[in-house]
C-alpha cells in the first residue's frame, strides 16, 4: 500500500493598508483593476533596483474572486476552498481605497515583484467595502487520478498486468510460483470490485470487510458470481493500473493471490476520494473460480 504526499505549495502573504479617500465604484470595477494589473505587466517597471517586464497577461479566474481570508486564514486552504487547485500564490490586501485606479497606484511599487511574475497564470480580485484582495494563483497540475481511464477500462489494464505477471514464474515471498494460465475477465467480479472500492472511497476506510461488515466472498455472491475460490486484494493511492499491480506483486499475499493457478477470473475497479488537496484512488482486484455446474459442493 503506497501513500502520495501532495505537493506543498509556496505561498507568501502580502499586506498593504492605506488610508486613501474612497470614491463610488461598480461591480464592474473589479475587472477594471484586473485589467489595470494587466496593462502593467504589459510594460517594463523599475523594480526593488532593477527592471522587470513585460510579462503575459493574466487570465482572470472567477474562483480567485472568490477567496476569502481572515485574521489567521491560510491562504492555501482558503483558496482551495474556493475551487482553484493552487501550486503557488500570493495576495494582496488593500484597506481604505474605492477606486480601482488608487489601489493600483497603491500597490504598482510595493508590490512591483508580485505584480509582474511571470510564475502566476491566473487573477481574482474580491472586494469588501472599501477593502480589496487580489489574488494571483499558478494552478497544481492535474493529478495521475484525474486522467485515469473510466473504471473498467483501468480494470482491463490491470488484466493485462496481471497476465504479464503470471506468463512467468515468479517467488512471492518465500514461496515459488509457476507461470499460471492467464485471467478472464468476468463482469460479476467487477462488479463487486468497483462496488468494493466505491464503499471504501465514500466511506474513506481501508479494509477487506466492508462497512456493511461483508467480505468478498459474500460480496462475489451478491453480484452473481458462484465461486469454488474467491480472493481479494486491494489497495489505496497508487494513481495507475500498473502501479497498483506492481504494488500486489512486491506483497508476498497480494502476489500469491494473483500467481494463482486455480484461480481463473478476475474483475477490477477504482474509486476516487476526492476530499482534501488531492484526490486518492482506491483499488480492488477480485480474483476467483467459479464453481461447476454439477458441483455437489454448491
Amino acid at each position: 500500500m503506497t501513500f502520495f504526499t501532495p505537493h506543498t505549495a509556496t505561498l507568501r502573504w502580502l499586506l498593504a493598508s492605506l488610508a486613501l479617500a474612497t470614491a463610488p465604484a461598480a461591480a464592474q470595477q473589479r475587472n477594471t483593476l484586473i485589467e489595470l494589473i494587466n496593462a502593467y505587466r504589459a510594460a517594463p517597471h523599475p523594480c526593488q533596483g532593477g527592471t522587470l517586464g513585460p510579462v503575459a497577461p493574466l487570465l482572470a479566474h472567477p474562483a480567485l474572486s472568490k477567496v476569502q481570508v481572515g485574521s489567521g486564514t491560510l491562504l492555501a486552504p482558503a483558496i482551495e476552498r474556493a475551487g482553484y487547485p493552487v501550486a503557488q500564490a500570493d495576495a494582496i490586501h488593500v484597506a481604505g481605497v474605492s477606486d480601482p485606479v488608487r489601489v493600483m497606484a497603491s500597490i504598482e511599487r510595493s508590490y512591483c515583484k508580485t505584480l509582474l511574475s511571470a510564475r502566476f497564470a491566473h487573477v481574482g480580485a474580491r472586494r469588501s467595502g472599501d477593502s480589496w484582495l487580489i489574488v494571483l494563483a499558478q494552478p497544481a497540475p492535474p493529478s495521475a487520478a484525474s486522467r485515469l481511464p473510466p473504471s473498467r477500462e483501468a480494470g482491463l489494464r490491470i488484466l493485462e498486468a496481471a497476465n504479464r505477471a503470471r506468463a512467468s514464474a515468479r517467488n512471492c515471498g518465500a514461496q515459488a510460483f509457476e507461470a499460471a494460465p492467464p485471467l478472464v475477465w468476468n463482469e460479476e467480479l467487477a462488479a463487486a470490485a468497483q462496488g468494493h472500492s466505491a464503499d471504501m472511497a465514500g466511506k474513506r476506510y481501508f479494509s477487506h470487510a466492508g462497512k456493511d461488515g461483508r467480505m468478498v466472498d459474500e460480496r462475489a455472491l451478491a453480484a452473481g458470481y458462484n465461486w469454488r475460490r474467491v480472493g481479494e486484494n486491494i489497495a489505496v493511492g497508487q494513481e495507475s493500473p500498473d502501479e497498483v499491480v506492481a504494488g500486489w506483486l512486491d506483497s508476498p499475499g497480494h502476489c500469491a493471490n494473483l500467481m494463482d493457478a486455480q484461480l481463473s477470473d478476475m474483475g477490477a475497479g477504482y474509486a476516487i476520494h476526492h476530499a482534501g488537496e488531492r484526490a486518492r484512488v482506491y483499488w480492488t482486484q477480485v480474483l476467483a473460480d467459479p464453481v461447476a455446474p454439477l458441483d455437489p459442493a454448491r
